[in-house]
Formats: structure tokens, C-alpha cells, sequence
């Protein structure tokens, strides 16, 4: 091997060896791990900024418990709707579907029925959906950093070649077929990871500087995820649906982002500034905490 081969190698990413461990017979997955992970750090971040928008304790923990289970459907029903062949294809198994723990959620059905959970649970709580959203937004980007490692562990959606010496190696396994050994491809997990982190920093920075709320902060969330996924989704060579030679989350990056910057701007002019208050209506004072020295008016 020539010196400039071995510097390559060592300055390439390794793929874990293994994603998935054993003790007895429970299967312990390295992208179940992420997932739950993202969840518990964007609950964490979350419940934070809920209290100090006036939240109470424990209400952004209530809203998850609605929020959570609808985000995991949503997001392995558009999984496998924009990568249908795996599933209903030539040689497809649709019991597969089903098989969440291989690795397969799409982050536009997990926000979409996410969202419908969360609205569900602020109306039982009576609180403002659009703080609640607002109050999330980053979190969910870091969540989505931390479920990348999944990916990883997986050694799945991956980009094409590259000579770069950030390139990521791929075991044989999983190897695509046109492809020989040794092929470095594109880490577009890390690339997102980073985006990701790198926007949830910024929206944070500009939700203090400007104290953004009615749902902006969220919308801000949307466009600056969909930039980042729009060029990192070129990159990728896993099979996905196309639509007039585009993949189809290249589309829905650029509708959704569109659609984005659009409500963020709407928004903003028909409500600057922030919500006064989380709740849906002014709290009805407990008769017991009325001062029952001052007199009823007539």
C-alpha cells in the first residue's frame, strides 16, 4: 500500500462492526438506543424552555406521551410509502414493514402525525399548541442529530463515492452491488448531525435576539432543516421513489421549505413578539385563593 493510499484509509470513518447486541435472547439495538436517546434529550430541552415560556412542570412530558407514539407511526408509514420496494417490490417481504427495529422512519410522517399527537395533548392541557411547537423546535433538531447514529450503527443511507478523507467505510454486507470494496462513500449521517446542531444553535440565538413566537420558531425549525436535507439528500444512493428524476424528498424538502418560509413571514406579520402566556384561556382563580375580605360587587 503507497503512502498516500495508507493516509487515505486512516483518515477515512470507520462503520461500527456490529449494531445490534445480545444478552440471552433480547436484542439491544444500537438505532433503538438513538432513537429513545433523541427523544429524551429533546423532551429535556424542551421541558425547559416550555417553563421558562411559563409552562408548568411535567406538562411537556404529558404532551409527549400523546406526541411520541404518533411520531414513530407517522414516521414508518412515510418510509415506507416513499421506499416502497423493500416491502411490496420484487422480492419484498410486507411483513417488513412492521419491522421498525431494522431502521426506517421518515421525519416528515413523524413530524406530521407527531404534530397531531401534540395538538391533542395541549387541548387536553389547554395550552397553546404554537408555544408548545415553539418551545420543541430545537430539541427536535438535536433529536434528529442523535437518531443519525442509528444510521451509522445500521451503515445505511449512506452517499455516493467519494475521495474525500472524511469518506465512510462500508463493511461487505452492505456494500451496494455496483460497488467495489474499499469504496469510500459520502457520511451524509454526520453531515445532517452537524446541520442539524448547527441550526438548533442558530434558532436559539435568534429566538432570544428577537423573542420570536406564534409558531415562528417552529416554522424556522422547518426551513432550516429542509435546506440542510435538500442538498444532503442529492448526496445519498439509497433507493427511493422518484419523481421526474428526483427523489421524492427532494421535493418535499423544497414544497415544505417553500411552505415554510411563507407561514414564517405571514406569521410574523400578523402577530410579532411572543405569546403573553401558554394557556388557552386566562386560568379560572380556585374560589378557596379569593380574598373573602373585600366585598362581592352587586
Amino acid at each position: 500500500m503507497s503512502v498516500v493510499e495508507s493516509v487515505t484509509v486512516l483518515a477515512s470513518i470507520p462503520s461500527p462492526s456490529q449494531g445490534t447486541w445480545h444478552i440471552g435472547p433480547v436484542p439491544l439495538r444500537a438505532y433503538a438506543f438513538a432513537i429513545l436517546a433523541g427523544i429524551f434529550i429533546a423532551a429535556w430541552m424542551t421541558d425547559r424552555r416550555w417553563k421558562a415560556r411559563g409552562g408548568e412542570a411535567d406538562q411537556v412530558y404529558e404532551i409527549a406521551f400523546w406526541a411520541v407514539p404518533f411520531g414513530i407511526v407517522g414516521g414508518r408509514l412515510y418510509h415506507v410509502v416513499s421506499s416502497p420496494d423493500a416491502y411490496f417490490g420484487e422480492g419484498g417481504d410486507p411483513l417488513k414493514a412492521f419491522a421498525i427495529w431494522e431502521g426506517g422512519l421518515g421525519i416528515w410522517g413523524a413530524v406530521a402525525l407527531g404534530a397531531v399527537g401534540a395538538y391533542i395533548g395541549c387541548r387536553r392541557l389547554g395550552v397553546r399548541f404554537a408555544v408548545f411547537a415553539d418551545a420543541l423546535a430545537p430539541g427536535l433538531l438535536v433529536a434528529q442529530a442523535v437518531g443519525r447514529l442509528g444510521n451509522w450503527f445500521n451503515q445505511e443511507l449512506f452517499g455516493g463515492p467519494t475521495t474525500l478523507p472524511w469518506g465512510l467505510e462500508i463493511d461487505a454486507a452492505h456494500l451496494p452491488i455496483d460497488h467495489d470494496p474499499g469504496t469510500l462513500f459520502h457520511p451524509t449521517f454526520l453531515y445532517e448531525l452537524l446541520w442539524n446542531l448547527a441550526a438548533a444553535a442558530l434558532i436559539v440565538v435568534l429566538d432570544r435576539r428577537f423573542r420570536l413566537g406564534h409558531g415562528r420558531v417552529f416554522w424556522l425549525y422547518v426551513l432550516t432543516y429542509t435546506i440542510g436535507r435538500l442538498w444532503i439528500e442529492m448526496l445519498r444512493i439509497d433507493p427511493a421513489e422518484l419523481v421526474l428524476g428526483l427523489r421524492l424528498n427532494v421535493w418535499t424538502s423544497v414544497v415544505v421549505g417553500i411552505g415554510a418560509l411563507i407561514a414564517f413571514v405571514v406569521v410574523g406579520r400578523r402577530n410579532p413578539g411572543r405569546e403573553e402566556s401558554v394557556w388557552v384561556t386566562a386560568a379560572t382563580p380556585d374560589p378557596e385563593d379569593v380574598d373573602r375580605s373585600e366585598p362581592t360587587p352587586a
